[in-house]
């Protein structure tokens, strides 16, 4: 399905200012499709007509539309409320419900606009669905009034409020808690669950009637500095959020200043009580905080380990068991410096390229001939069951090009990578002296390439192939399947 931007830049001639302040409208005006109760659809004029670039369900009643009307046209005349409402600039409310889908609609349609005397962008439809209307309750007249006041609103372009933020976390929604005050900032309605909220916040007298800045500063300031962000808040006065706490109930506070032809007349405060939210991402923190901590002490133990070791080798005499015990040292050092980015990551994730360019430097630290070893391509992110596997076999295969391909000879070694999907091609090229005759890898003796050979086709389920470099060399070519969540990308 095409998004938003794509249907607006095919078939609209809108600005980059216009497209952008759809998006913010589009991003919050579930808003005002729960306090309608009704459908919401934007259409942006084009040149077949009119193209529908976005829709809304309400989650408060029942939906007209049960399928997707994104990217549909309509004639210039099919919807007159469209036209009118375009053309006379004002919101229109005309007209009988409509029955030609056998269930009673009411059309209604919003101009939408960024500025009060700046040119229209497109008009929303707002269809409510008749068919379970009753006598409304004191809740839900409310919500309709506190609807016509945001749709009147989004007429005169004060809504989405300018300058705002999209939300990246859920804010509260219009079933998670809704008051309404007046404009100096009184609670004259209060829903069930927002007086329930500030019930476990320790309120035990009514909210209709108090000033609700001053009521939530008693209630969780009493012995403190009060927090100026929830002042403003909580009276109402700037589009903002602000969370209070209490007694170990935490309660989300968004406050929805209403401004009609230019006067404030009040505003909506939305409520949720986030209590268990918060407990939960503190024991997700204290997780990630005693994962890293763990990693930190493998690589600390690793890189002891690696000591021992190297005090060992150079206690021996014996060249064959001390050239053993280095490159033990340097398997053990790879490990080690996966645990090290590991403890200071987030996630059980990877960039592994600063981990390629440390093991790397590593091989030509320790090698005894002037050795370039270079990388072309990117890692990116591995996670991190593959990332230690891939840092062992690139430390073999580099430091067996080293020793063995260019024989102690100066000479260059390539390391190229490149990431395709979910696949690591990685390829590894020295310019030394090639394979020897009769080479097989599944019968070769070197403990290296058993390490490699065992960790990419048997653990990770990746290719090896070791051939002839054109040119001279040898040329190790893996394929490692590679399974990172996109969501997981974005997050580091």
């Amino acid at each position: 399905m095409p998004t938003l931007s794509d249907l607006v830049a095919k078939h609209t001639d809108l600005s980059a200012a216009d497209l952008e302040w759809v998006h913010s409208l589009v991003s919050d005006w579930q808003l005002l499709a729960d306090l309608s109760f009704a459908d919401l659809i934007l259409w942006i004029p084009a040149e077949e007509g009119w193209i529908a670039v976005a829709q809304m369900r309400p989650t408060t009643g029942p939906t007209v539309y049960h399928d997707d009307v994104v990217g549909s046209f309509i004639g210039r005349n099919e919807r007159p409320l469209i036209e009118t409402a375009w053309q006379e600039r004002r919101i229109c409310r005309e007209g009988d419900p409509d029955w030609s889908t056998g269930v009673p609609v009411r059309e209604e349609t919003i101009p939408v606009r960024r500025a009060l005397d700046g040119p229209l962008i497109g008009v929303i439809q707002r269809s409510t669905n008749l068919s379970s209307a009753r006598t409304p309750s004191r809740l839900e007249l409310t919500y309709l009034q506190s609807a016509s006041d945001l749709a009147q609103m989004v007429a005169e372009g004060r809504f989405p409020f300018h300058g705002d933020e999209p939300m990246l976390v859920r804010s509260p929604r219009v079933g998670d808690g809704l008051l309404r005050l007046d404009r100096a900032g009184r609670v004259t309605y209060a829903s069930p669950n927002a007086l329930s909220a500030y019930r476990r916040l320790g309120l035990h007298a009514d909210l209709v009637g108090s000033e609700l800045g001053k009521t939530t500063a008693d209630l969780c300031y009493r012995d403190e500095p009060i927090n100026e962000d929830l002042m403003l808040v909580a009276s109402g006065k700037v589009p903002k959020e602000t969370e209070v706490e209490r007694g170990g109930t935490v309660v989300q506070l968004r406050a929805i200043p209403l401004i009609i032809s230019g006067g404030r007349i009040g505003a909506l405060v939305l409520v949720r009580d986030v209590t268990e939210l918060r407990r939960r991402e503190r024991e997700l923190l204290t997780k990630d905080a005693t994962i890293r901590e763990i990693h930190h002490r493998v690589k600390n133990n690793l890189q002891t380990v690696a000591a021992l070791l190297r005090l060992q080798s150079r206690r021996l005499r014996v060249p064959e068991g001390r050239a053993a015990l280095d490159e033990a040292v340097r398997r053990v050092g790879s490990i080690a410096i996966v645990h090290e980015t590991l403890a200071q990551m987030p996630e059980e994730l990877v960039a592994f390229d600063e981990i390629a360019d440390r093991v790397i430097h590593m091989t030509a630290e320790v090698s005894v001939a002037q050795v370039a070893l270079r990388r072309a391509g990117t890692f990116g992110i591995l996670p991190a069951a593959v990332a230690t596997p891939i840092a062992m076999v690139l430390t073999e295969l580099l430091q067996n090009a080293v020793e063995h391909g260019l024989d102690g000879r100066p000479g260059n070694v390539e390391v190229r990578v490149e990431r395709l999907q979910d696949t690591l091609e990685m390829v590894i090229a020295d310019e030394g002296q090639g394979l020897p005759s009769g080479f097989d890898i599944e019968t070769n003796s070197n403990l290296g390439l058993q390490i490699v050979r065992t960790l990419v086709v048997g653990e990770l389920s990746g290719r090896l192939n070791i051939a002839p470099r054109e040119g001279g060399g040898t040329e190790v070519v893996l394929s490692i399947p590679v399974n990172v969540p996109t969501n997981d990308i974005h997050r580091i």
